[in-house]
């Protein structure tokens, strides 16, 4: 079996970009651990779904990215490699056991049940599932000037909330038009000295998804974002630093690599909450049985998987420092695929439409770029 990839957390994940930028904008006890270039405004592109080891594409596809690669060190996302997880820490500058957005779904104890982190629940507000300060609302008391180039539907959005509350929130109603989303980050970043602009680009995370990585339709995406990020930097003067990184990567699943949870009876047995998604599920036990569903999972599997119970996995650093208050929301056991497997459930069955997946501790999924040009 192969060893998962443990994000280095407190020196080189997403939850330490903010504060290393911060270092250099005048956030009182703020280091850089990134070793990132000084400067007074800073526009941070994130490309979801753009990951460190798929850069083997970008040759030809994405010049701009890859010519900026040669000299770049990969930083990793947290655990899960999913995006509520790791836009969380980039906006907090915590780690995911720290901040407690588990997953793309988890257990939230006070409605009882699973809360999907991108279709929030009616009458769960983010400040509940995350009231600590993010990083932007401590670069807005230090005297930054902090704006969101997002989509306009995300706007007051639960994950906004949670991961991104501070910044003026400039909507994009045309994710299409890349010329206007240039035009507003420029004048986003040169509103003010000191200035951190966030710009989130969605689409090659849904590409991937839908058409799976290395696809035609992947690659033209990816051609996209780099004449995006290309488009930004030329927009930008010159003392203004872009920097442009990832949220996770992303492996192909075969049909047949994925297990259909319902077929195996006996692995749902004293199982009371399903939830993560197929590359990292999230069992929650009935109780007593934590030690008795983990064997059972890792039984079935072998080294196909990863398979800790929650005790075990913050052992041994998977989501950071632990935070009594959040810590029951990761799964009482974790199931984190190796190679290109998945588990799957007929209950979801939009899962079962995805080529592309993430979640797991493999490079192809926690390996992010850390970019600056």
């Amino acid at each position: 079996m192969t060893a998962p990839v443990i994000p280095a957390y407190g020196s080189r994940t997403l939850a330490e970009l903010l504060p290393s930028l911060g270092a250099h904008l005048g956030v009182a006890g703020a280091v850089d651990r990134l070793g990132i270039a000084e400067a007074q405004r800073y526009v941070v592109l994130l490309v979801d779904g753009l990951g460190w080891e798929q850069r083997d594409w970008w040759q030809g596809t994405a010049p701009f990215l890859s010519d900026l690669a040669d000299n770049a060190v990969p930083i990793t996302s947290g655990v899960p490699s999913t995006t509520s997880t790791s836009i969380t820490s980039l906006g907090t500058g915590l780690a995911p056991g720290e901040h407690g957005i588990a997953g793309y779904a988890f257990y939230y104890r006070p409605i009882g049940g699973v809360l999907n982190a991108l279709q929030w629940a009616p009458g769960v507000h983010g400040l509940d599932v995350q009231p600590q300060l993010t990083y932007f609302e401590r670069l807005g008391s230090a005297g930054v000037r902090t704006q969101a180039v997002c989509p306009a539907r995300f706007e007051g959005s639960g994950l906004t909330t949670v991961a991104l509350r501070g910044p003026g929130f400039i909507g994009v109603q045309d994710e299409e038009d890349h010329p206007r989303r240039v035009e507003l980050a420029r004048d986003a970043a040169l509103s003010a000295e000191p200035s951190l602009t966030y710009v989130y680009e969605r689409s090659l995370d849904h590409t991937g998804h839908g058409f799976g990585v290395g696809s035609p339709q992947w690659l033209a995406t990816l051609a996209r974002c780099d004449a995006l990020a290309s488009a930004l930097r030329e927009a930008l003067p010159a003392d203004v630093r872009l920097v442009i990184t990832g949220d996770h990567g992303m492996v192909n699943v075969p049909v047949d690599e994925r297990l259909l949870a319902e077929d195996e009876p006996g692995l749902l047995r004293d199982v009371t909450n399903f939830a993560g998604e197929g590359r990292l599920r999230q069992l929650y036990t009935v109780p007593g049985q934590v030690a008795a569903v983990a064997r059972r999972w890792q039984d079935r599997l072998g080294d196909r998987a990863w398979v800790l119970t929650r005790d075990e996995a913050f052992d041994a650093g998977w989501f950071g420092p632990r935070n009594p208050r959040v810590a029951d929301r990761f799964g009482d056991v974790l199931v984190a695929m190796q190679g290109s497997a998945a588990v799957m459930t007929r209950s979801l069955p939009k899962e079962l439409t995805l080529v592309g997946m993430h979640g797991s501790l493999t490079a192809a999924e926690v390996a992010v770029p850390l970019l600056v040009a």
